[in-house]
């Protein structure tokens, strides 16, 4: 019983990250929505394939399910999921998660939480592992990256949330004053240069 509570709540959560990250791209242009937005190359696109691909190979290859989507062998990891060709087009890598997910939700959906799976680019110990592991090693990957996606989106537009719905209309006045507090404490705390 608390086996079907645990996993009904870990998959609910993630399917709810799931839907914020693709959030974080509704309205964007698409240089925006691809454009480096940190010094490492990080750009919203590009954790949305990401996160997509760590789906895929979590749920699939772990388990003997292999993805149906085309995936570059672990091994040959070489950080293109992490941004848009110029060949790929927003909505195909937004179908890809999509899919993805259906693949996902059917692994956990068909296995128990502790049905065995093996990770070969965990190290060991951790190489054997179960449902119940893997499902909050991507759930936590998936909040990681969605707040990730939540701060760049910020500095893009200043929109924040998880969801539409919970947006409210940005008052830029207390922003700033509410930013200006912050900037106030920070310097008061920092010692006085000699």
């Amino acid at each position: 019983m608390i086996d079907e509570f645990a996993k009904d709540n870990l998959h609910g959560r993630l399917r709810r990250d799931r839907e914020a990250l693709l959030w974080k791209l509704d309205g964007l242009s698409e240089y925006d929505a691809r454009r480096p937005l940190t010094a490492t190359g990080t750009n919203l696109l590009g954790l949305v394939k990401h996160v997509a691909t760590v789906e895929a190979r979590y749920f699939g290859e772990v388990f003997d399910r292999p993805s149906p989507e085309p995936l570059p062998r672990w091994q040959d990891h070489d950080g293109s999921d992490l941004w848009a060709t110029e060949g790929e087009t927003r909505d195909q890598i937004i179908g890809f998660y999509r899919r993805t997910w259906e693949h996902s939700d059917a692994t956990i959906n068909a296995l128990p939480l502790d049905a065995p799976g093996h990770v070969p680019w965990w190290p060991e110990p951790y190489l054997n592992t179960n449902l119940f592991a893997v499902l909050v090693h991507v759930l936590g990957e998936s909040i990681r990256h969605t707040g990730h996606a939540d701060i760049l989106r910020e500095g893009l537009d200043g929109r924040t949330g998880m969801r539409a719905e919970y947006e409210t209309g940005i008052d830029e006045q207390a922003r700033a004053a509410y930013c200006a507090k912050i900037e106030q404490a920070a310097r008061s705390a920092a010692p006085a240069k000699a």
